[in-house]
């Protein structure tokens, strides 16, 4: 016999036998009893962030004016130029002009110098949030005096529908 024919042989007698284990092999749907199921929980953590604003007292300085020591001077000018005369009403002038300045200068920045303010800071920091999570069942059922278990993403009830398949042992 040929190489070639003895391979062909061959490849039909296997072809041939899965065939037949084929046809002797059956598939069926069947109820079995469920004993137990157990759901699987998780505790699983998802961060958050956790932000408030709180106010915190800051410190300033006050910015001086200048108009005061403005309006102050053409105030103690147009005065001093109303006293005296002659060189003497050019001296009382200008002296009422400084003198105005100076008085103008103090009033309007008497308050002048640090003060305190509120100012809003935003605070957040990583709070934990656990929470629990369903992964499915483990669920233990019997059939015909055996014992299984699988997971399930469900909860079958009191029977678990099953795929059954018979076939030859060889």
């Amino acid at each position: 016999m040929s190489k070639t024919l003895t391979t062909a042989a061959l490849a039909l007698a296997t072809i041939a036998s899965a065939t037949a284990s084929a046809a002797f092999a059956a598939e069926f749907d069947d109820y079995a009893r469920v004993l137990r199921v157990t759901p699987q929980i998780e505790q699983v953590n998802y961060p958050q962030q956790e932000c408030h604003t709180e106010y915190v007292p800051v410190q300033r300085q006050q910015q001086r004016g200048i108009g005061g020591s403005i309006v102050g001077g053409v105030a103690g000018g147009l005065l001093g130029n109303q006293v005296g005369g002659g060189s003497g009403r050019a001296v009382a002038t200008a002296a009422g002009a400084i003198a105005g300045a100076i008085v103008g200068d103090r009033v309007e920045n008497s308050s002048a110098g640090t003060f305190t303010e509120q100012q809003p800071v935003r605070q957040c920091r990583q709070v934990d949030n656990w929470q629990t999570r369903n992964n499915g069942y483990a669920v233990t059922y019997e059939y015909h005096g055996h014992t299984y278990t699988s997971m399930l993403p469900y909860d079958p009830g009191e029977r678990l529908r099953v795929r059954v398949s018979v076939a030859p042992r060889m």
